[in-house]
């Protein structure tokens, strides 16, 4: 008996969006990142690419609970002494919405080649309005 494996342009690659108006910033990242992997797929491989494309609208208005929104920190470095750089939550949504989602599925996604990768394939936008109406995307339901 053989061990079945997915190999690259084996597996049909969908697109898919997801509306993110009032919806908790972890969880939606949970379901994107998911899809983004192929976890959803039958013949899902940790070791393969095979997940779909996700188109996420409305990124603006998505919520965090809490206080997280005053509260969390992102932290980047330059990598020279005194180069730590920090941004509230608040300010990263006022500025860059698609960065703050951005990074809540990235970390969530594998460490290595293949998560980078994979993130690739995430389209994120503030508006309700997105380019991609060429590859027929379907809408996902939670």
């Amino acid at each position: 008996m053989k061990t079945w494996t997915p190999k690259l342009g084996e597996v049909e690659k969908k697109w898919f969006v997801v509306d993110a108006k009032d919806k908790v910033l972890g969880r939606l990242a949970v379901e994107c990142a998911r899809i983004l992997r192929g976890k959803h797929k039958p013949q899902f491989a940790t070791h393969a690419d095979n997940g779909d494309f996700v188109i996420v609208v409305n990124a603006s208005k998505v919520k965090l609970t809490g206080r997280k929104m005053s509260q969390k920190m992102y932290y980047s470095h330059s990598g020279y002494p005194g180069g730590l750089k920090t941004t509230s939550a608040e300010k990263l949504m006022k500025e860059k919405p698609e960065e703050l989602f951005r990074r809540a599925v990235k970390g969530m996604l594998p460490k290595n080649s293949l998560g980078r990768s994979q993130i690739t394939k995430l389209k994120i936008y503030a508006s309700e309005t997105h380019p991609h109406e060429a590859q027929k995307p379907e809408t996902y339901q939670f």
